[in-house]
């Protein structure tokens, strides 16, 4: 593919001419046969984020969106290209987003020259994500509009928001202040500069997410054609809750928010029943924050030694006949999954939902994220649950990208062959039966902020492996080459750094 169209991901289909014309725009001029003033800012916006902005006088783009168009499937686009101008086809609005963002990339790239050519593209993966976690490190709202850019620029349409940890509590709950005032106050070195910009390990600093700002993220969100999934942890990665309401705890604490890596024994109290008439508060506002049809609710790493102990827990161990404190969590899932689902919302959890739950078999409509590896997500698939995919040893991004003691990065070594060596359906999964395929929605990379303080920092780590992410998520497995990416990603690197992102540019094998 020639440098000045290289797109990322690539698309699925194209034809280039020999033809070459002038171009000396620096804008485009943009119509749609569609009268929607959201519609029109949404699709600039996608031209915008490249640096291109739009004007009377700039290279025409006409965007022709035509839900009768049966030959083009949701999300799916075309583009026609050439000297009189270029045309975006499209059966929805999304589709002609995408169009948008591939003409964007083209333009950018083009130096006085643009050839003629013909894209037909469409996504392999519906559920293309990405998961920031602002509890270990918080960042600010311009850094996550920054990298809702970049999921835009990418096709990614999902934004996996991790809230809550052990680390720290990251938004209101009307009526439990101390959520906030307590759980997301801490002082650690992986917290950014305090407010007088001097970087003070002794200084407790304490920041969170305000109503109205997470509202102007998701509205941010949306123009971008974005879902925000925001994420809630039960029961286990639960001290900075417990640091503000010790009595939901085992023990009842002193607990406190950790400063500390790991996996803590302190975990919500199961037997007690107010530990779910406070979670129906906090899901209830989580609901009326993001309008997204989905909460994730964690479920990972949640140890079970308080419960052994607990008299409440093995109270509620023999009245719901449970066979052990392990198969406690499968019983409290099952009622966060029910809360959940009175919202109107559809439950996710991460792959350890499916352990310890013979008494208690997860619930059917519960999507099962599988991190472990892949095993999660081929039991998930066999039981009929739907699937992500995000193996930690291909798509965590906080990962080094190569093995040195001068690199960032943390917990192992994943290359960018190697997060573009997976696909979420790939020959990898050898599911045995076709059905179960279809229940795999995609895929999600993720970066979890340990040791991340700086968004600078955090950006190294994700590029150009998250370019390389989004490629597997938009492609099928037979329609990647790794040594075409590496070509096109020599232009896409030019306009990362024309739009201010810090990548990694050393071995990408």
């Amino acid at each position: 593919m020639n440098k000045s169209i290289s797109i990322i991901p690539k698309p699925l289909s194209f034809k280039i001419t020999n033809n070459d014309f002038d171009f000396p725009y620096n804008c485009i001029s943009l119509k749609t046969n569609q009268n929607d003033s959201f519609l029109q800012k949404q699709l600039e916006t996608a031209f915008n984020i490249t640096g291109i902005i739009t004007s009377d006088e700039g290279f025409p783009v006409y965007i022709e969106i035509s839900k009768a168009n049966n030959k083009l499937t949701n999300e799916a686009y075309t583009i026609d290209n050439s000297k009189s101008g270029m045309k975006i086809t499209a059966s929805d609005n999304s589709g002609a987003f995408y169009g948008c963002i591939s003409a964007a990339q083209i333009i950018a790239a083009c130096q006085q020259k643009c050839p003629e050519f013909y894209i037909e593209d469409k996504p392999a993966h519906s559920w293309r994500g990405f998961l920031l976690d602002t509890s270990r490190s918080f960042y600010s709202t311009a850094f996550i509009k920054k990298m809702l850019d970049a999921c835009a620029l990418h096709k990614l349409n999902i934004f996996h928001w991790h809230l809550t940890d052990d680390q720290g509590w990251r938004f209101e709950v009307p009526d439990f202040e101390n959520l906030t005032k307590i759980g997301a106050t801490r002082a650690a070195p992986t917290m950014p500069p305090s407010e007088d910009g001097v970087f003070d390990e002794g200084k407790k600093i304490c920041r969170w997410y305000t109503d109205d700002e997470i509202k102007e993220i998701v509205e941010y969100a949306k123009e971008r054609f974005i879902q925000i999934v925001p994420e809630v942890e039960f029961p286990g990665h639960s001290s900075a809750l417990l640091a503000a309401y010790p009595e939901y705890g085992c023990t009842g604490g002193p607990y406190e928010v950790e400063n500390r890596w790991g996996i803590f024994p302190d975990v919500l109290c199961l037997g007690n029943d107010k530990v779910f008439s406070l979670y129906k508060e906090i899901l209830t506002k989580i609901a009326k924050l993001f309008p997204s049809q989905y909460i994730h609710i964690g479920g990972d790493e949640c140890p079970h030694e308080r419960w052994e102990v607990c008299p409440k827990c093995q109270q509620r161990i023999k009245k719901e006949g449970l066979k052990s404190a392990a198969e406690l969590q499968a019983w409290g899932t099952k009622q966060i999954v029910s809360i959940v689902n009175s919202l109107g919302k559809i439950p996710i959890g991460w792959d350890e939902v499916l352990d310890n739950n013979g008494t208690n078999p997860l619930p059917q409509n519960v999507i099962v994220q599988s991190w472990q590896g892949i095993q999660g997500g081929i039991k998930a698939a066999e039981l009929n649950h739907k699937v992500i995919m995000s193996p930690c040893s291909y798509y965590y991004l906080n990962f080094k990208n190569k093995d040195s003691f001068e690199e960032p990065g943390r917990l192992g070594v994943t290359t960018a062959q190697k997060t573009y060596s997976f696909s979420p359906t790939g020959k990898d999964l050898q599911l045995e039966r076709n059905e179960y395929q279809s229940l795999i929605l995609g895929g999600e990379c993720t970066l979890w902020t340990e040791m991340l303080p700086h968004s600078r920092t955090a950006e190294y780590l994700l590029f150009p492996r998250f370019c390389a992410a989004a490629e597997t998520f938009w492609l099928s497995e037979d329609k990647k080459d790794f040594e075409n990416f590496t070509q096109r990603l020599i232009t896409h690197k030019q306009l990362l750094h024309k739009l201010n992102y810090l990548y990694y540019d050393g071995e990408l094998s």
